[in-house]
């Protein structure tokens, strides 16, 4: 499918309004992030574990559901499963409204929380995979870095606008409020792709999920190494920055995410264009770059260029990676294999947070900065490995 035919154009069209409608999910996600903390442990008068558990099991979830995820994207086709997933978002985001009514008891309030975060994981699931797995089939295989590409700026961009936005609807209209805005967004998205054309499934023989990652574990193990260093950022950045007494510690995050979406806007087609492995190298050691910077800065000025390097090597692994996944499998596996894919950066980052956490207790927060670039390291010799394995 050429870039200048009107078929290019059309489906174009439809993937940056399907990007649009990922965008609008996924600040049901984004929104609550920030504001559940508080509300646990505020209003429902828990504890800094159980607020945690309700905060992660949702990302538990996501990882349990990529599998089923990508199978159901292979059967019945990806609208189906991105449908499926944004109603759940709202059925998750009402349960978890129901959770906040005053004539329950407490615990059964927390447990219906647990409940929805739950389904809010399924959801996530289903919507991005099979948003991928339909935009991938109708682009074109060819085209596979530049849809997750724009996946991933509306994963990210979700989470850049939804903290301080979920805080400001929570300060002011309450969790039920929040919840109910959470149950509205991806209504709207559903409604932005009713009248899109399904892709083709695809015919052929199916393998089972462990066979799959078989196939895709190099790709995989290579975005999960990526993950570390990102996750080490998200989570320890400011409070390096407080523990060495430095100003601007916030602005760490800031240039992070510039550097991400500014290569994911001027840079996404590059996969496409010159490989995934080649793409995938560099900025591995850009990142492995910035998080030597970040463990040896002396001052917060080379700090801050770390978490510059940080970002923009970060940016473009995954949807090269994601590309080379789907080299690797026939067309009527391609939705399982990129639930697979996915679960490897999902695990990445929940693992990071609390090891990390125990090099920081023990050697100081920079140190994790040296986990992170030591793991870019040796991503580079898989994502070496992967682009010398025959597809």
């Amino acid at each position: 499918m050429s870039e200048a035919s009107p078929r290019f154009d059309t489906a174009y069209r439809h993937l940056i309004w399907k990007t649009l409608a990922l965008f609008l999910s996924y600040l049901a996600v984004a929104m609550s992030l920030p504001v559940l903390p508080v509300y646990v442990t505020q209003q429902l008068h828990y504890g800094n574990v159980l607020a945690g558990l309700a905060v992660g099991i949702t990302f538990l979830a996501t990882i349990l559901t990529r599998s089923q995820a990508g199978t159901l994207t292979d059967r019945i086709g990806g609208k189906h499963s991105m449908r499926r997933g944004l109603v759940i978002y709202t059925i998750a985001s009402l349960v978890c409204w129901v959770s906040a009514w005053p004539l329950f008891p407490i615990s059964f309030s927390y447990g219906l929380l647990i409940v929805g975060r739950l389904l809010l994981g399924w959801g996530e699931s289903l919507a991005l995979v099979g948003m991928l797995g339909w935009s991938i089939e109708q682009m074109g295989p060819a085209r596979a870095g530049r849809v997750i590409a724009l996946s991933g700026m509306a994963i990210y961009g979700a989470f850049a606008v939804g903290s301080p936005l979920g805080l400001a609807i929570f300060q002011h209209f309450g969790f039920t409020g929040l919840m109910l805005v959470c149950a509205t967004l991806p209504l709207l998205g559903l409604a932005m792709i009713k009248n899109m054309p399904e892709g083709a499934l695809q015919n052929g023989v199916r393998e089972s999920f462990w066979r799959i990652l078989g196939r895709i574990w190099r790709p995989g193990l290579t975005v999960g190494l990526q993950g570390v260093g990102f996750a080490a950022l998200g989570a320890f950045i400011t409070l390096h920055f407080i523990n060495q007494g430095w100003a601007y510690g916030s602005l760490g995050l800031t240039l992070f995410g510039s550097g991400f979406v500014g290569m994911r806007l001027f840079c996404g087609h590059l996969p496409d264009k010159i490989g995934g492995s080649r793409v995938a190298i560099v900025s591995l050691a850009i990142e492995a770059t910035g998080q030597f910077l970040l463990w040896s800065a002396n001052e917060p000025a080379w700090a801050l260029l770390g978490a510059l390097l940080t970002g923009i090597g970060c940016s473009m692994i995954f949807p090269s990676m994601g590309m080379e996944v789907v080299k690797r499998v026939p067309p009527q596996l391609r939705g399982t294999a990129v639930g697979g894919f996915a679960a490897f950066q999902d695990i990445a980052y929940g693992l990071t947070g609390p090891v990390a956490g125990l090099f920081a207790d023990h050697y100081g927060y920079a140190s994790v900065f040296l986990v992170g670039g030591i793991a870019a390291t040796m991503g580079i010799g898989t994502a070496i490995l992967t682009g010398r394995e025959k597809t």
